[in-house]
Parts: C-alpha cells; structure tokens; sequence
C-alpha cells in the first residue's frame, strides 16, 4: 500500500520567521522530496516551496498596546485557521515565532490529537516566565535558536534542541566597507551611519523620528556625515522619509529598499532598533547602539510592573560573555544620548573593538546549520516508525 505523501503545516510570523521558515523547508523537502508544505507564510517560504494560504504579513505586529488594537482580527484569523487544519489534519504543525499567536493555536490543536512543534522560543527567561507552562501544554518539542534556551526548559519540563540561528549560517563577518560603499554608489570618505529603526509600522512611528534626531545631532558634530537605512518593506518607505525630511534635512541620507545587510556592511557604526536586526549588525561584524522605544502601555507593563526579568533586552548583550552594547530603552533613548553613544563610538576605536572582539565567539556558537537540523527533527517525527 502507498502511504500518503506527508503534510506540514508552518505557521510563521515577522521577516525573521519567513526567513528561518524558508531554510526548514528547503532542507525538509530536501530529505523529503514529496512532502506537502503550506501555511501562513512569506516570500522565502513560498521560494523554498510552501503554498501560502495567508500571508506572514497577517501576523506581523509588535507590542502589548499594539496587539491589543489588532487582537479581534487576530483572534478571527486564528479561528479559521484552527477550523481548518483540524479539518485537514497535517502530520505536523510547525510554529515558527509569533509565539502569542501560535501558542494559543498550538495547544488547541494538540488538544485535539495534532502533532505540534514551536521553533524560536519566546523570551520565557527574560519576562513572563509563566508561560512555560502554557508551552508544555502546546508543543510537544520546542527548537531553540540560542544555545542556553534547551537547558532552561529542561528545568521546565519541556523537550527542547538547540538549532543554531539561520542568520549565522547565511551572514560572515565582513571588513570590507569600501567595497561595500562603491557597490552602493555611497561617499568613499567620512563617516557612514547604518540606520535601522525597525521592521514594522509601530516602530518606524516610534522610532524613525528619534533616530533622525539623534542622526541630525551627529552631523552636527561631523559634518561629514551620510547616513543610510535599508527600508524593511515598501509601506515603511513614508515614513522614514517624514521623519528624515522633518528632522534630519540637512543630513545626506541614502534610503535603500531591503538589502540589510549591505547597508550593514558599508557602514561605521549602527544605530538599531532592539530585534533580530541587532543579530544581523553583530554577525556582520559591526559596531552598534540599539535603542527601543513603544507605546507608554507597553513600557508601563515592561518596565514599571517588573515583567521584564533580564538586565538586558538586546540579542549581543544576552549572547555575549558580558553585555558590551550600549541599550537605551524608552525614555532614555532620546535623540542627545543616542548620538553621544553614536560619536564615542566612531571616535573610540577601543570601543568599537570592545564590541567586535566579544562577536567573534558568538558568531562560532549560532552557526549550527539550523535549517537542516530543524529539518532532520521533523523528519524524525514524520517516520511513522
């Protein structure tokens, strides 16, 4: 008797996830050439073989206040989707990140006999700490992209491997920013700012104006200042031009669409909204200040109820062997302090190489392959054997 070609499910959300989630089904319909993939998924995911039954974009919020504008549309999207693959009853159901969105999703279909694996594991070390146990309930493995995350849950009760980061297996450390400029068509000379105030609309709002402030003040400085932002997604493009032509007119500024990382590599230093992009800066190998700023609901819950429970938020701070980049969060992320950090930075060369001597073992650490690793599990889980 034939078996039945094997069905996965992935439901991912944000860039980041699209990204790992293209690289797990790359390497899974490599070990499994009949393997049916489909999902909420983005452009990388589809590439690699994924039919999209709704769009990663669906999922792309971020923040407590945020969410909670969005949570109606949130819910009734992951209604229809629980009604359909309960229906449909793939052999798996992957979670790539969007942990508040998956979870939820995860648990009701294990409850219902699914199968269920989460990858990328929310920040349960750093705040809310509790939902480990909403985590034991949803997911029968959980694929970890930082190397001490396994150990925490199995303090925890719940099966967890380490994978490595897919951004580590894609990105090398890279020193030649001239080149990098004269592929960009950039100034060979003066000091170029990397600005990257974030991925998704609440943070260009939050954000995008304070970092044109703080860029302008810089310029101030030097004079001979370019600045240049990779523009994440096209509907971002306004406004980081708004905040630049009010804030910033006088600075030289290149915008770039996408391509992140050759705007990483031809700059000096990085100012950085705190997310994956930080991980990206530090595997590149380059300089940075990561500032964050949200809604005041957000910080108020974050900051001012203790729900964070790290020191640190920034992925280099938590990876390296002792935080060595400079974080300004909420109200200290003005644009002065940013820019003061900003100009030791360029001006400091043992800061900067403070920095980049801590990347280096990092970098080591987080390249493991993590799309074929990710994808050698969940073979394992569809044997039947």
């Amino acid at each position: 008797m034939t078996r039945a070609a094997p069905r996965v499910a992935f439901i991912a959300g944000e860039i980041s996830g699209d990204i790992l989630g293209g690289a797990i089904i790359r390497a899974l319909r490599a070990r499994r050439a009949d393997v049916h993939c489909y999902g909420v998924a983005g452009p990388r995911m589809v590439a690699a073989g994924c039919q999209a039954i709704e769009s990663i974009e669906a999922l792309s919020v971020m923040g407590l206040a945020e969410v909670l504008r969005e949570l109606p549309r949130l819910l009734r999207l992951r209604r229809s989707l629980a009604e359909r693959l309960l229906r449909e009853r793939p052999d798996l159901v992957v979670g790539i990140d969007a942990p508040d969105f998956n979870l939820g999703l995860e648990r009701r279909l294990r409850e219902a006999g699914l199968r269920t694996v989460h990858v990328v594991s929310p920040t349960v070390w750093a705040w809310r700490a509790g939902r480990v146990k909403t985590i034991a309930r949803a997911v029968e493995r959980m694929l970890c992209l930082f190397p001490f995350e396994p150990d925490w849950y199995a303090g925890h009760g719940v099966a967890a491997d380490y994978i490595g980061h897919p951004l580590a297996d894609e990105i090398e450390a890279d020193t030649d920013a001239a080149a990098a400029r004269r592929a960009l068509a950039l100034p060979s000379g003066g000091p170029l700012l990397t600005v990257m105030p974030g991925s998704r609309g609440s943070e260009i709002r939050y954000l995008a104006p304070v970092f044109a402030q703080a860029a302008a003040a810089l310029h101030r400085v030097l004079p001979d200042l370019h600045a240049i932002t990779p523009v994440a997604k096209p509907a971002l493009r306004a406004g980081i031009e708004r905040a630049i032509a009010k804030h910033a007119p006088a600075l030289p500024w290149t915008l770039i669409d996408g391509d992140s990382r050759a705007a990483l590599r031809a700059g000096d230093a990085v100012l950085v909204a705190s997310g994956t992009a930080t991980l990206e800066a530090l595997l590149t190998g380059r300089p940075m200040v990561v500032a964050y700023r949200g809604s005041a609901l957000t910080a108020f819950l974050m900051l001012r109820l203790g729900l964070l429970k790290t020191r640190h938020v920034s992925l280099p701070n938590l990876l390296c062997a002792a935080p060595v980049v400079p974080e300004l969060l909420q109200d200290a992320a003005t644009p002065l302090a940013l820019a003061n950090e900003l100009l030791a930075l360029l001006r400091e060369p043992s800061l900067r190489a403070r920095q980049l001597d801590a990347f280096v073992p990092v970098r080591a650490s987080l390249r493991c392959n993590a799309g074929a690793r990710a994808a050698q599990i969940l073979d394992a889980m569809l044997d039947p054997a």
